[in-house]
């Protein structure tokens, strides 16, 4: 039951955000979740700040995840995760945070996981 919410600086039009889609959802393997439970949330055109500075090209991208995933397979989540803002928005890595939330209670549906 993994949620991805990405902010970034830059605009993305729909077939980015479809790319974007994609991509997160063989990147939420890497914490051994799948994509049939994944759900997305992209926000463009977001004013973020680093260091001090405003950002011309930024990110930040929070990942719940029913349970605890593994420290070293969010450190490969958090690898994926960027290249793909760098590959698809140009985005440098250095201005990518990704943040990990174990969640132990998760809803679907009207029921507890």
């Amino acid at each position: 039951m993994p949620y991805i919410e990405a902010k970034v600086t830059v605009p993305v039009g729909a077939e980015k955000k479809e790319a974007l889609k994609a991509g997160f959802g063989k990147a939420v393997t890497c914490i051994r979740k799948p994509e049939t439970w994944l759900m997305v949330n992209i926000e463009d055109r977001k004013d973020l700040w680093f260091a001090g500075e405003k950002l011309e090209k930024g990110a930040y991208v929070s990942v719940s995840a029913f349970g605890s995933p593994a420290r070293p397979d969010c450190a490969k989540m958090a690898a994926a995760v960027t290249k793909l803002l760098s590959d698809e928005l140009d985005i440098p890595g250095d201005k990518v945070y990704v943040s990990f939330h174990p969640v132990e209670n998760w809803a679907w549906d009207g029921g507890l996981f």
